[in-house]
């Protein structure tokens, strides 16, 4: 080989080195570290998207993520709700009267301002659902408050800052009357991320690609995770979305070790929703999932059983 020739050889294999290097692999720290998120906060262990649930989740150092579902009032605050109505499993009315299911129709979030909602409790009602969940008064809080508080908690345990998987709550059908526009709705939630300076550990989700594709346009680097419940497959939904996210997170039902594998090779992470049982947790984590999203933090695998399960691979 002449000597100009080795020396464009030695040049071309550094430039494959770094290019290699500066990919996202499934090895890389960032991509491979398991995301343990905390559903709704804690909700087995206290009532839903409510500020104690969220520090109680942090309590937990396993726990990476905090999930947590979104709504909009009338006066545009971001408020923290799986529906964008009180539900008559878990709220009251400000005088202490259940909210009856014939009642949700009429009692939209959309339609309240937030002192309005802030006066109902979602808390001290006993869940049906959840019999080891603790009881106690709380409101369904802002955005901006569980953030602050969160960002305060941690500091002050000594503990990772948490990172944040945001759930747009939207529906067609429900433009403009359970919720705002899906455009109005993610310039909200974008305006907040970037204003709380958390935009490198905020994630968005949502079971509607309108709103992952809004988020997507207003700002293309934000992670995005596509939420999925339908047995419509990977490739399907992905056409459907228009683009490839960051995340796809489907139902537990709906997982395999091949759609895991799917997913990786088209450099997305799979944290699927929502698992509870510990032996159930264990079988996925074989599969490959990236993280796993739980009502129970309390339940959760520590990190070193989490890689030692990784090693061993599937069996």
């Amino acid at each position: 080989m002449k000597k100009h020739n080795f020396g464009r050889a030695i040049l071309f294999s550094s430039l494959v080195f770094l290019m290699i290097a500066c990919m996202p692999s499934t090895t890389d720290t960032a991509f491979s570290a398991f995301d343990w998120q905390g559903h709704r906060g804690a909700r087995g262990l206290m009532p839903e998207n409510t500020t104690a649930g969220f520090l109680l989740a942090l309590d937990f150092k396993e726990i990476k993520t905090l999930e947590l579902d979104l709504a909009v009032s009338a006066d545009r605050q971001l408020v923290l709700s799986h529906e964008p109505w009180f539900s008559s499993e878990i709220c009251a009315h400000p005088d202490g009267r259940p909210v009856l299911e014939s009642e949700q129709d009429s009692l939209l979030l959309f339609q309240h301002t937030y002192a309005q909602i802030k006066a109902f409790d979602c808390g001290s009602r006993p869940h049906p659902r959840f019999p080891s969940q603790k009881s106690a008064p709380a409101f369904k809080p802002l955005l901006q408050e569980v953030v602050a508080q969160a960002e305060q908690y941690a500091r002050q345990q000594g503990r990772a800052m948490p990172y944040y998987n945001i759930e747009i709550k939207s529906k067609p059908e429900w433009d403009g009357l359970y919720t705002p526009a899906v455009e109005e709705f993610a310039r909200l939630l974008l305006d907040f991320i970037q204003g709380a300076g958390i935009h490198s550990r905020a994630c968005v989700q949502s079971f509607d690609v309108r709103a992952l594709q809004a988020v997507r346009q207003l700002d293309p680097k934000l992670s995005l995770a596509l939420l999925v419940e339908n047995e419509e497959g990977l490739e399907r939904n992905l056409q459907i979305l228009g683009f490839v996210p960051n995340i796809y997170s489907p139902d537990h039902h709906l997982l395999s070790a091949e759609l895991v594998q799917a997913a990786h090779e088209q450099r997305m992470q799979v944290i699927p929703w929502t698992v509870n049982d510990t032996l159930l947790m264990r079988q996925l984590i074989k599969m490959g999932v990236d993280g796993i999203i739980t009502d129970y933090p309390d339940r959760l695998i520590p990190y070193n059983t989490v890689q030692a399960i990784r090693a061993a691979g599937p069996q």
